[in-house]
């Protein structure tokens, strides 16, 4: 088993605030993914698992562009 770890570092600016430091900081971890990350691999998915919630997914992003 690989555990991939993924580290943010956010410095806090001259004259900056620690609300718009923390502010930055979680616009940095939205854009970076690491939460959508965390969060596939919270359960172990099977490839056979896998493969049914890609299907269903792709099902669902055809349904809804057309």
């Amino acid at each position: 088993m690989c555990w991939c770890v993924m580290s943010m570092e956010v410095s806090i600016r001259e004259g900056e605030s620690q609300d718009s430091l923390l502010r930055r900081f979680q616009r940095m971890v939205q854009t970076s993914g690491i939460l959508r990350e965390a969060k596939a691999h919270r359960h172990f998915l099977s490839k056979g698992e896998m493969a049914r919630l890609k299907a269903q997914k792709s099902a669902r992003r055809r349904r809804r562009y057309g």
